[in-house]
């Protein structure tokens, strides 16, 4: 039952992280990068928070390779 109820709330958390990604365009076309990537990970994983004042954002720089 509390397994349950914990299922429940985790897939709920995310699927309101996942509306309020949506909500701020990080799923528009764009430039795919990794702080784009990134972002939009945090974003979800941040759930309710980010209709509290919360907007993560990621910045990463991937190394080029070298010649």
């Amino acid at each position: 039952m509390i397994q349950r109820l914990f299922s429940a709330a985790v897939v709920l958390w995310l699927m309101i992280g996942v509306l309020a990604t949506f909500q701020r365009g990080y799923f528009g076309t764009g430039t795919r990068n990794c702080a784009q990537f990134g972002t939009v990970a945090v974003n979800v994983l941040a759930g309710p928070l980010n209709y509290t004042g919360a907007n993560p954002q990621v910045h990463c720089v991937v190394p080029q390779p070298s010649r």
